[in-house]
């Protein structure tokens, strides 16, 4: 069955300091900081690294057990099947925001690794910030509400899951955005996510809580 995928671009997405600042390892900004990171953002802007794009689509998902069958396909996981509980539907997709600061990463690793450190905290910053913007956008423009978000490897379901949604999204042509053979993406700074639409579990946005990897850099 062929499901309807759809493209948006976005710009003008507000940059999260204090986010920026947590990717980059700091508990708080000093002065040195705040104006490298200021800097970076500059740069960005000036080089047009940052370019906001999302492809998704609306699927079924009935919820039995530990399995989410979305038709399309089914994953088996019980922090999945527990975030979209009660839900009908699920929208699934894929956000980026290009390659543009990967090459500035390359570009300043050798060059300037406190600078490489920071552009790799921005590109964090940047795509979780963006998805959270078009979640926020879709719930607006079509009045539901969703689930936190949920991506393959987080908590117990698989990161092979990844193959399934590049399937149905076909990021590569929409995008840019491709999946290599250690199921890594590529730009790096992307997303793919599972949201639960107008299910019992959409009060606390953040899916940590529910996500068994508690060394990761992206907690919060």
């Amino acid at each position: 069955m062929e499901y309807t995928v759809e493209t948006k671009t976005y710009s003008g997405v507000p940059v999260n300091y204090g986010e920026a600042i947590r990717y980059a390892g700091a508990k708080a900004a000093d002065e040195n900081l705040y104006a490298l990171i200021k800097s970076c953002i500059e740069e960005c802007d000036k080089e047009n690294a940052v370019n906001y794009a999302v492809c998704f689509a609306v699927l079924p998902v009935k919820v039995d057990g530990d399995a989410a069958d979305f038709s399309a396909f089914t994953f088996k996981s019980k922090n999945l099947a527990y975030v979209l509980r009660g839900a009908k539907s699920a929208l699934i997709f894929a956000c980026t925001v290009g390659m543009g600061i990967d090459r500035l990463i390359k570009k300043y690793s050798e060059l300037n690794p406190a600078r490489a450190l920071v552009f790799q905290a921005l590109g964090a910053e940047r795509v979780e910030t963006f998805t959270d913007f078009f979640i926020k956008d879709y719930e607006k423009t079509f009045g539901i509400e969703t689930s936190p978000r949920f991506s393959a490897g987080y908590g117990d379901l698989s990161l092979n899951a990844q193959k399934d949604i590049f399937n149905l999204l076909k990021p590569e042509k929409r995008l840019g955005l491709t999946l290599n053979d250690s199921l890594l993406m590529s730009p790096s700074k992307s997303v793919t996510a599972i949201a639960g639409i107008n299910g019992l579990c959409q009060n606390d946005k953040s899916s940590c809580k529910d996500c068994t990897k508690k060394d990761c850099g992206y907690r919060r």
